[in-house]
């Protein structure tokens, strides 16, 4: 009898381990998948709000009803929302993995001897399940079905932004993200116009796209270009008196090709006005329409005026053309948005433009040029830099005015003078300009 007794404690002791063990594994598991439902719905969600476009939203907007008023609620600080998403997702995803853990321990003991099917259970198949369940799948449920995910998600997203300690750490990390972001302004790298140029001409080798090479010069060099450097000169733009006759100007517009043609009273000194080819379309049969009050106030910029203020200028005001005066208010040429473009993209032609050459290229170091050329679709042609000649002039901005400016006086036939390694001779010219010039670039 005595024996019972002691056998029957020996056994109960074990009885009762054995199923407290079973019945924590599947509590454990159940925890698992429900945790592992949770991450999968906030996945999804995280898709779901980043995903609504402008006309979803907008109809939320109209809609008025709980479910939207909380999505367009959390919309409005996107940062909160990313925060509290990606912190809940994680605590959520540590906590699978702390739990899945212990149940592999209860099947694989730990030991002193590597276990290669707990390290796969461990590294690669919880991995690989978490992705599968708490990522991917639903993602891409998320993506088919933006509007409504969001919907069903919006409510317990909010309820999450506020408990603790998920609103302390979304709190903590907004804050420190935008701190960092303070401070990596402030300490950002300020390159000049010259480091950009050098980091430009070193790549210039690797560049496969000379086009695309092109156009970012164009983007450096923008911002300290002046007007006076693209502008058309007064000496080759048209503009009409507005003494001129309605079938004067309809002759004129024809023979010139141009949508805006500048208005002057008495000189060009004296632009009154712009006028604009299609204003003059409805008229155009009635010869005794009275052509002036179609004019549109001039708009008058400095020949220094820097060409990305002209641009945004340009945008603001929407207009196409400005005319050029000098420090003394005289008219010193016209510029227009297409002159400003051009300094990026290159040429722009249409089908008005003239297509014959201002330059003869003779041989790989020899061309011809006309006096008038600009200086810079002079460095253009001959494609360098122009920093020699950048350096050296004063006021001139084309080649013929740069040889006058340079050597004081209008120079005579196969008269030069050098500029670095090109010279410069004067091919052809006569007592009021410079009309032809030869350019040789001669070995250093």
């Amino acid at each position: 009898m005595d024996s019972i007794p002691g056998l029957d404690s020996d056994i109960i002791p074990v009885s009762i381990h054995a199923g407290f063990n079973v019945s924590d594994h599947v509590l454990s598991l159940i925890i698992i998948l429900i945790l592992i439902a949770c991450s999968a719905l906030i996945s999804a969600s995280e898709v779901a709000f980043f995903a609504l476009g402008p006309t979803e939203k907008k109809n939320l907007e109209d809609e008025q009803s709980r479910s939207s008023k909380a999505i367009l609620k959390l919309l409005s600080k996107p940062k909160d929302l990313l925060a509290t998403i990606l912190i809940t997702n994680n605590f959520i995803n540590v906590c699978i993995i702390i739990l899945a853990t212990e149940v592999i321990d209860q099947f694989f003991p730990q030991s002193d001897k590597p276990n290669t099917i707990r390290f796969l259970i461990e590294v690669v198949g919880i991995t690989t399940f978490l992705l599968l369940l708490g990522e991917v799948a639903p993602k891409l449920y998320a993506s088919r079905n933006t509007l409504s995910t969001a919907r069903f998600m919006s409510n317990p997203i909010i309820f999450i932004n506020i408990l603790p300690p998920f609103s302390w750490l979304r709190w903590l990390l907004v804050n420190g993200t935008n701190m960092i972001n303070k401070r990596a302004k402030k300490r950002g790298i300020n390159l000049s116009t010259d480091d950009l140029e050098h980091a430009l001409a070193l790549t210039k080798e690797d560049s496969d796209n000379e086009d695309e090479h092109r156009i970012l010069e164009g983007i450096i060099k923008f911002g300290n270009t002046e007007v006076k450097q693209i502008m058309k000169s007064r000496m080759d733009i048209v503009t009409i008196s507005d003494e001129a006759s309605f079938q004067e100007v309809l002759e004129v517009i024809l023979d010139a090709g141009y949508s805006r043609i500048p208005i002057h009273e008495t000189t060009l000194d004296n632009v009154i006005g712009i006028l604009y080819i299609k204003d003059l379309l409805p008229f155009i049969n009635n010869e005794t329409f009275d052509w002036k009050a179609l004019l549109r106030k001039p708009y008058f910029i400095p020949e220094n005026k820097k060409i990305d203020d002209l641009l945004k200028e340009f945008q603001d005001m929407k207009m196409h053309m400005a005319i050029v005066v000098d420090e003394y208010g005289g008219a010193n040429g016209l510029v227009t948005l297409e002159d400003v473009l051009e300094e990026i993209v290159g040429d722009i032609t249409d089908e008005f433009d003239d297509d014959d050459l201002i330059y003869t290229k003779i041989d790989d170091s020899t061309y011809l040029f006309e006096g008038r050329t600009a200086l810079v679709d002079f460095y253009k042609v001959l494609e360098i830099d122009g920093k020699d000649f950048e350096q050296t002039k004063g006021e001139s901005d084309t080649i013929g005015g740069f040889i006058i400016e340079q050597a004081g006086r209008i120079l005579r036939n196969n008269e030069y003078i050098r500029c670095g390694n090109i010279k410069l001779l004067v091919e052809s010219s006569d007592k009021r300009r410079i009309k032809m010039i030869k350019t040789i670039q001669e070995n250093d």
